[in-house]
């Protein structure tokens, strides 16, 4: 009790201490947004008869990727990440999808691989007229909407019209590209391969602008870009893009998204979306009052925590102590149950190696276990050489076949043939694995003998 007790004031500065720090509203809203959701159990959902059919047809789910940070790209160890990766993730768990990224470098390489039926769907295509007449989609699952970037210094871009007479640069095969050049044909449309070739190319002054997604428009340093507004009545529900023909796959996909659940697809989006826009900076005294009371924290913390170090330290040495008498005890008590069965037993390894045996098979071969410690039976003139080449073998292919076997035998000792009920089995650790044989016999001649011994009694 003097102990804990002890513990009070340090508890309390510790309690005291996280109320201040926790108090900065700033650090309080990053907290709030990357605590995300908690753990949801993964349901499965039902599926028809013939979407089961399609999934065990199709055990692969090739998915024509284009990096898009956030939403799909590649981390430092090469595996794919972000929002769509999440998702895909979640439906896989929940419908037995097997979904295997093939990276493409453009949206046009991209969009050519669908076409070819060299991939089965994509994430990060958005819906177009032009799309759809080999790309179906599914339900939407969040959006954003279009943003116009242009050159720092020029005026901002407020709406499409403001680029009449002027230059627009765009990857070739952009969601917008038909729209624009269907409304918007005083437009100047220039078509690259990449996002970053068409913001270089507004940056160098070859073009007046370019359009990206709400999110993408943020990722990068401004430089010598200025980003506008955003597209009016642009916004794009995020969608999966399937392969035309593939209606089941469809329809899997969007029995999902149905299921998905809404607080878990929130807590996604907030852990890979939130705080893209700048956040005002902090003041030197703000920086200042939330790294102090952060640490202060801390050394308390550790302060808190050399003093429990002793305690815990105390109760594992003696839980680890309990667990060897436990343990010792344990053993003590399997050896000695073994040593007392009237019958020779013994444990074999997977190679026929003797691992143990009780003292009537030292007795019933006349030899002490010492001696015959990891031996096979055809080594240590254990038994008459045939006898022990028998057994060997039979002990191998037992191991392989992983079957019991019992059987009543004649068979050649050093000390003469005996008539024997001779039985084995396999046993197996904790995971599940063989390891080795379990074995033993019965003499039936000594059994007799012992028999006649009490009805003489």
């Amino acid at each position: 009790m003097l102990f804990f007790r002890s513990l009070i004031p340090a508890i309390c500065w510790i309690f005291l201490l996280s109320t201040l720090a926790l108090a900065q509203p700033g650090f309080a809203a990053q907290l709030v947004a990357y605590e995300g959701a908690k753990p949801v159990a993964v349901n499965a959902i039902k599926l028809s008869a013939e979407e089961r059919q399609w999934i065990r047809a199709n055990p692969k789910v090739i998915v024509a990727s284009a990096q898009f940070p956030l939403y799909l790209f590649k981390d430092e160890h090469g595996h794919w990440s972000g929002l769509n990766n999440d998702m895909l993730n979640r439906i896989s768990a929940m419908t037995g999808l097997n979904f295997v990224h093939e990276e493409s470098f453009s949206t046009g390489q991209l969009l050519g691989r669908l076409e070819q039926g060299g991939a089965d769907m994509s994430t990060t295509l958005a819906m177009s007229d032009e799309r759809r007449d080999f790309l179906d989609f599914s339900h939407a699952f969040g959006g954003s909407a279009w943003i116009m970037v242009g050159r720092a210094g020029a005026p901002e871009l407020q709406s499409l019209e403001q680029l009449s007479e002027k230059v627009l640069v765009l990857p070739a095969r952009h969601a917008m590209e038909e729209t624009i050049r269907r409304d918007h044909p005083r437009i100047t449309l220039l078509t690259v391969k990449t996002y970053a070739e068409a913001r270089a190319l507004v940056e160098s002054g070859e073009a007046d602008a370019t359009i990206e997604n709400e999110t993408g428009s943020q990722l990068y340093p401004i430089g010598q870009l200025k980003v506008g507004h955003t597209v009016e009545g642009s916004w794009e529900a995020d969608r999966l893009a399937v392969r035309k023909g593939q209606p089941q796959l469809l329809s899997i996909l969007n029995k999902a998204l149905e299921a998905f659940p809404p607080a878990e697809l929130r807590a996604m989006r907030l852990k890979w979306l939130d705080g893209i826009a700048p956040r005002p900076a902090l003041s030197f005294w703000q920086q200042l009052s939330r790294w102090g009371c952060w640490g202060m924290f801390f050394v308390s913390l550790f302060a808190l925590l050399s003093l429990l170090w002793n305690r815990r330290l105390a109760v594992l040495i003696k839980r680890h102590r309990d667990v060897e008498k436990d343990l010792g005890d344990q053993l003590a008590f399997q050896q000695a149950l073994f040593d007392a069965m009237p019958d020779p037993m013994f444990v074999r390894d997977l190679q026929g190696r003797l691992i143990k045996c009780n003292k009537s098979y030292e007795e019933a071969l006349s030899k002490r276990f010492d001696q015959v410690q990891g031996l096979r039976l055809i080594e240590g003139n254990i038994l008459p050489r045939e006898t022990a080449e028998m057994l060997h073998a039979e002990f191998i292919v037992q191991i392989e076949t992983r079957k019991p076997r019992f059987t009543r035998r004649l068979l050649l000792f050093n000390n003469g043939v005996r008539d024997i009920d001779q039985w084995t089995v396999p046993f197996y650790g904790a995971d599940g694995h063989v390891r080795g044989l379990l074995g033993g016999w019965t003499d039936i001649e000594l059994r007799k003998s012992e028999g006649r011994c009490q009805c003489a009694r």
